[in-house]
């Protein structure tokens, strides 16, 4: 179990918590919830010691799996120490066991202190370590010619998954994840989330994936009004018995307040009278009705919504015989499609299997894209008339130019706008008074990405290319995209891990299978009919 009592943090002035007091308790799956910003990740480091309460006490058990953040820790390991590292003591038995081995002569006391260690490995599991270290990295896509490399051969989703596997590694009482599925496929989404609802200690998860949550989590922990209220259910029950509850006292509220009125009124009206006694009781109903002081809400919600200009011509892309490679390796082999008006298309499969290059290949001769990094190497690709296209690049950070403020460079895009548009466009996603003057140059991953998607409501394309729109994304504007791409009346193509924004988006799906292109149409529900026969 995990505990804590009276906890408060804060940063200057901004107070993220106060007197929280909450218990996760073994077998539960607990869901950490708020928007950017609200603490989520700074009160998982609590949990973790890794940062100290300015208030407050924290009760932890002795073995927690961390997912770390940082890449580039275990750069000079070995993929497999890596993940044995997820279990701390057993692996500085080990190390400490090699060492003695390695001395030519030992003595009385190396031996004694070499019978402890057996014994350290043998309880922690150690003569399984490899195998059990190779089992978790197989599950997560980490094939076995990679569990001896060193970790600074790895890419970066790679990277990624072993830090999981290293929190996973060695039965921990507690799991503590901050965003396990970032860079993570579906295929490998799936199989965390198997894992995790068979997991039987305490799992405490930072999660942007709606799905990812609602099928894991037991509980919901939700970082708002200055506190932290556990909720039963997943993301969606959390939110609606929140809504419930503020909806509740608010009713309660009102009725309290037209009440008080109407004592306030009788006291006024017979104070000077001869109806002391009344007058009074009813002073002390006033006392006992004081309405329930209501905390602001954190929460922000963006609202994002797509228009055209004009529609296109009823075919809006068909190509032929589309190939990209890199070098030797052909990840793109001669595919061919046809894309109707109004289709939305899901690009799907295992990370690396060529859904990114397959769209900068499309784009190549993409009406407005200027964009360096596409182009194809054989076949024909053929826009639609009058296709307007908006791309949302994967590392669409490098597209926003620094050295200018977010309102100058959202007006560059069309000069003809008005400022009242502009600040319009910025104040629906999130962007309100002195924050449209801010420069390009501080902006978070998540800003960033908001700043895109004013410039695509500004342009009003009728062809949505999206690469990963949601990596840096919180769950009310993940949930903002998901609802503005239902309501397009546009063609849509899709690259995306967040299985709700698949499943209720797309109406088509190209999934992505070793080499090979199947092009579906139908649902992601029907495709997922289709492959599990």
């Amino acid at each position: 179990m995990i505990s804590v009592s009276n906890v408060s943090m804060r940063y200057g002035g901004k107070i993220l918590f106060e007197d929280v007091n909450a218990a996760f308790l073994p077998g539960r799956r607990y869901g950490l919830t708020g928007p950017n910003g609200a603490g989520k990740s700074t009160f998982m480091k609590l949990l973790s010691g890794e940062l100290e309460p300015q208030k407050g006490s924290v009760v932890r058990p002795k073995k927690i799996g961390v997912l770390r953040q940082d890449q580039f820790a275990f750069d000079a390991y070995r993929v497999v120490d890596t993940v044995i590292m997820g279990n701390l003591p057993l692996w500085r038995a080990l190390e400490e066991r090699e060492q003695l081995y390695a001395k030519t002569d030992l003595t009385d006391e190396d031996g004694m202190r070499l019978g402890e260690l057996e014994g350290v490995v043998a309880e922690e599991d150690g003569y399984t370590a490899e195998s059990d270290a190779a089992i978790l990295l197989d599950g997560l896509d980490i094939p076995e010619p990679l569990h001896n490399r060193q970790m600074s051969e790895l890419q970066g989703g790679q990277k990624v998954r072993v830090l999981l596997a290293q929190a996973l590694f060695g039965h921990p009482e507690a799991l503590l994840l901050d965003e396990p599925t970032n860079y993570l496929d579906l295929e490998s989404i799936h199989w965390l989330q198997n894992f995790l609802t068979r997991y039987e200690g305490t799992l405490i998860v930072i999660s942007h994936d709606r799905h990812f949550l609602n099928s894991v989590t037991t509980h919901t922990a939700d970082i708002d009004y200055q506190t932290i209220i556990t909720y039963p259910g997943g993301y969606d029950d959390m939110v609606l018995q929140k809504t419930q509850i503020r909806a509740r006292i608010e009713a309660e509220n009102a009725q309290r307040e037209k009440k008080i009125a109407q004592l306030n009124e009788f006291i006024a009206r017979f104070s000077a009278g001869t109806r002391a006694s009344q007058v009074t009781s009813r002073k002390k109903e006033v006392e006992r009705l004081q309405t329930t002081d209501l905390a602001r809400s954190n929460i922000q919600r963006p609202f994002i919504r797509f228009e055209m200009k004009r529609p296109s011509g009823r075919h809006a892309l068909e190509f032929k015989g589309v190939s990209r490679g890199y070098g030797d390796l052909k990840v793109i082999r001669d595919f061919s499609a046809a894309v109707q008006r109004g289709e939305k298309v899901a690009l799907m499969g295992r990370n690396g299997a060529g859904k990114t290059t397959l769209l900068k290949a499309l784009l190549a001769n993409g009406p407005g894209v200027d964009d360096s990094d596409v182009g194809l190497d054989a076949g024909t690709v053929t826009w639609g008339h009058e296709v307007q296209i908006g791309y949302f690049a994967q590392d669409h950070r490098a597209s926003i130019r620094n050295g200018t403020t977010v309102s100058e460079w959202l007006h560059d895009w069309d000069p003809q706008a008005s400022k009242e548009e502009i600040r319009g466009l910025l104040g629906q996603m999130l962007f309100s008074g002195e924050e449209g003057m801010k420069p390009t140059d501080a902006l978070s991953g998540g800003e960033a990405a908001r700043l895109m998607f004013c410039k695509l409501m500004l342009q009003k394309p009728n062809v949505l290319v999206f690469d990963e729109p949601t990596n840096h994304l919180d769950l009310e504007s993940i949930n903002a995209l998901n609802i503005a791409l239902q309501k397009f009346e546009g063609t849509v193509l899709l690259v995306t891990h967040d299985e709700d924004l698949v499943d209720e988006v797309a109406t088509r799906i190209w999934h992505f299978d070793h080499g090979n292109i199947e092009d579906f149409l139908g649902s992601y529900e029907e495709f997922s009919a289709v492959a599990a026969k």
